[in-house]
């Protein structure tokens, strides 16, 4: 999709109104601003996400759950947990029972490296959502929450999120 300045689409376009491409292109523009911090900060975007991901939660998960949850492709985010292990920004966890699973941690560098970042994340968020108002913020995040948990179970194992390569 082009980016138009003044002038606007037409309004039987497909795409103006198709929830996919509406969404495709909010999270592309509105993230696109953040990314540019992140490429300051020296992470690719999958580090990034990895590391934001590993670092909200209560302890270590499955590469599968941390696939979908980074939007990545397990084979890519293979990759990524190997650059970041080898920085140790993350580690790897054999399951207590399941030899098959591995869990992945974030790591006291990881942690350290992603805190600013997502303080950052959170200023670029207040900025995005401000001129909605807390109220329609609040109701937009709702719906996409909800939105993904009514799609979630239709994901195959780690999915097939990204259209580019690392």
């Amino acid at each position: 999709m082009q980016r138009m300045s003044k002038a606007k689409a037409p309004q039987d376009s497909f795409v103006d109104g198709y929830l996919p491409a509406l969404l495709a292109q909010a999270s592309h523009l509105i993230s696109g601003e953040f990314h540019r911090v992140v490429a300051q900060k020296g992470l690719t975007v999958s580090e990034w996400r990895v590391l934001a991901t590993l670092a909200s939660t209560a302890g270590p998960m499955s590469i599968g759950a941390l696939a979908r949850l980074t939007v990545l492709k397990q084979p890519t985010l293979t990759r990524v947990l190997d650059r970041m292990e080898n920085r140790a920004q993350v580690k790897r966890i054999p399951h207590e029972t399941d030899r098959r699973i591995t869990l992945i941690a974030i790591a006291p560098a990881g942690q350290r490296f992603v805190a600013e970042l997502i303080d950052l994340a959170a200023e670029h968020e207040r900025r995005v959502l401000e001129p909605l108002g807390l109220a329609r913020s609040d109701e937009l995040k709702k719906t996409l929450r909800q939105m993904i948990e009514l799609h979630d179970p239709l994901v195959e194992d780690g999915g097939a999120f990204e259209d580019e390569p690392e």
